[in-house]
C-alpha cells in the first residue's frame, strides 16, 4: 500500500511548523494515525555531547538506536552518503493513515503553501508549482486559481486534506 502524503511548504517564517502541528492535533483528534517528516536545510542534531548515544555516534557508529519504554529513536549518520530522498525516508516509516511532510518544496507530492506577512519572502510558490493544490494565508490572496484558506482555519484545511488524499473517517 502506498502511503498517503500531503505537504506543507512555504518560505521561512511562513507558518509551516505551526500549521503542521495544528493539523497533526486536528487529524489525530479525528482518529487518524499521522506521521510527519520535517526537512531541514541546515545541520541539526537531536543528540548532544555527553550522552551515551552521542559517544556511540562520534566513535563512528553509522546508526544508533535509543530505546526506552516510552519511545525509540534511530539516528543515522550520513558520513559520506548523499542526503536520502523523500521516498527513502517514507519507506522507513511505520504504516499510518497520513504522512504530513513539512518542507521539501521541490518534491512532486501534493502540497499546501503557507503564507504569512512575516515570511522571509512573499514570492508565490504556487504560481510555478502545479503540485501546490491549496494556499493558507494570514492575508488576503485574491489572484489564486486554487483554494485559499485562512492560515488559522485548521479544521477547514484538515477537511480539504482528508478529501484530497481520500482519507475516510
Amino acid at each position: 500500500m502506498t502511503q498517503k502524503v500531503f505537504g506543507i511548504t512555504g518560505w521561512k517564517n511562513s507558518g509551516k511548523t505551526g500549521l503542521t502541528v495544528r493539523l497533526v492535533e486536528e487529524l489525530t483528534g479525528r482518529g487518524h494515525r499521522v506521521s510527519t517528516v520535517k526537512h531541514a536545510h541546515h545541520a541539526f542534531d537531536i543528540d548532544h555531547e555527553g550522552t551515551d548515544s552521542h559517544r556511540h555516534r562520534t566513535a563512528g557508529a553509522t546508526e544508533v538506536a535509543v530505546v526506552s519504554g516510552k519511545r525509540w529513536a534511530l539516528m543515522h549518520e550520513l558520513r559520506d552518503e548523499e542526503e536520502p530522498d523523500m521516498q527513502a525516508i517514507l519507506g522507513r516509516l511505520s504504516p499510518c493513515d497520513l504522512v504530513l511532510i513539512e518542507g521539501y518544496k521541490t518534491q512532486k507530492h501534493p502540497k499546501l503553501e503557507a503564507r504569512r506577512r512575516e515570511a522571509k519572502s512573499h514570492d508565490a510558490l504556487a504560481a510555478r508549482d502545479p503540485t501546490i493544490v491549496a494556499i493558507a494565508s494570514d492575508y488576503p490572496v485574491d489572484d489564486a486559481a486554487i483554494p485559499v484558506f485562512d492560515l488559522d482555519d485548521t479544521a477547514a484545511i484538515a477537511d480539504f486534506i482528508e478529501r484530497h488524499v481520500g482519507l475516510v473517517r
